[in-house]
């Protein structure tokens, strides 16, 4: 079971737009398993559950899969208020509610899927799967070598860079040029704004193919089912390149490893070793007061001291234990 949002639901059948169907939904008119929905996110699956219209029962509408060759003047929606020729009005030979997969802007021409499968035409018109889609234009002006690297490189324009996956000269000439155009993204208008930036105004654009369907066969303003072979080709390259944008596992943060320092061993006590006739070891200062500070003074006295020598240990130090030294001598 498949449960998808009442009002996508409702447009698959071929009700009316999801917006539209989001208000048929608050108004009332829409039940499932006979409770009245007034709320959107409310999810259900027609081959399940009991959903109805104004009383009457809803059924999956069968998936259409069509290709037009789209004439100059056609404008790429279903709801134009100005009536203008949309794609649906050129689509002989089906009730289904379809609708065109990407857009092509009015004063274009050439290849347009129409469907009614809405994850069919996202996976096919969505920038970050790169589906290939090949355009012929016509432009004013000579276009040089350098204008194409810019295509291929990218330059930037309102709302971020644009650039092309491939660019060849078909015909050059000084006051016009055809070039052959792949896009793996769509933005608005972009061939028309990039090449007009690089100052080749475009005076023709047709789309030809996408992937390798192309419209050969069919002249302005006609349109067919895809064949099976067709609709599996297509599904299986947005597959394809919806694989190389998929998330990758981020990888743990590399760092550069530093050697610790070692640590300090304490300083290795020396063993004395007599010199002359003595034992000489490590010294030690002594004030007579206390201060352990040895004051500037007599030799072999200890400044401040009451006149005498400093007494000298003669016995030997414990074991384990730090030895005393010694005043200067």
């Amino acid at each position: 079971m498949t449960l998808e949002r009442l009002q996508k639901l409702l447009a698959r059948a071929g009700v009316a737009s999801r917006r539209a169907c989001e208000e048929l939904i608050a108004g009332g008119r829409v039940t499932v398993d006979g409770h009245v929905v007034t709320t959107l996110g409310v999810k259900a699956d027609l081959a399940v559950h009991d959903v109805r219209l104004d009383g009457q029962r809803l059924r999956p509408e069968r998936l259409e899969y069509w290709i037009l060759n789209k004439p100059k003047g056609v404008v790429c929606t279903n709801y134009d208020p100005a009536g203008r020729r949309r794609p649906i009005d050129l689509v002989r030979g089906t009730k289904a509610r379809l609708f065109p997969v990407g857009r092509l802007d009015a004063d274009s021409k050439g290849l347009l899927l129409m469907t009614n499968d809405g994850e069919f035409a996202n996976r096919l018109a969505h920038p970050r799967y790169g589906v290939p889609k090949t355009y012929q234009a016509t432009v004013a002006g000579r276009v040089t070598g350098d204008d194409i690297r810019r295509m291929m490189r990218g330059v930037h324009l309102a709302g971020g860079r644009a650039r092309t996956a491939r660019v060849d000269v078909v015909k050059r000439g000084r006051a016009r040029s055809t070039l052959r155009i792949t896009l793996r993204e769509g933005r608005n208008r972009q061939i028309r704004r990039l090449l007009a930036r690089l100052g080749h105004p475009v005076r023709e654009l047709v789309r030809t193919r996408i992937g390798r369907i192309g419209v050969r066969g069919l002249r302005a303003g006609e349109a067919r089912r895809l064949t099976g072979t067709e609709v599996e080709y297509l599904r299986t390259l947005s597959e394809q390149d919806a694989a190389k944008v998929e998330p990758r596992p981020s990888k743990p943060r590399r760092t550069t490893a530093r050697a610790k320092p070692a640590a300090r061993q304490p300083a290795k006590q020396e063993a004395p070793t007599r010199t002359g006739g003595g034992a000489k070891r490590s010294q030690r200062k002594h004030d007579a007061d206390g201060t352990g500070k040895a004051g500037k003074g007599h030799r072999g006295h200890a400044a401040g001291s009451r006149g005498g020598p400093t007494r000298r240990r003669t016995s030997s130090p414990r074991r384990g234990r730090r030895p005393r030294g010694h005043p200067a001598q």
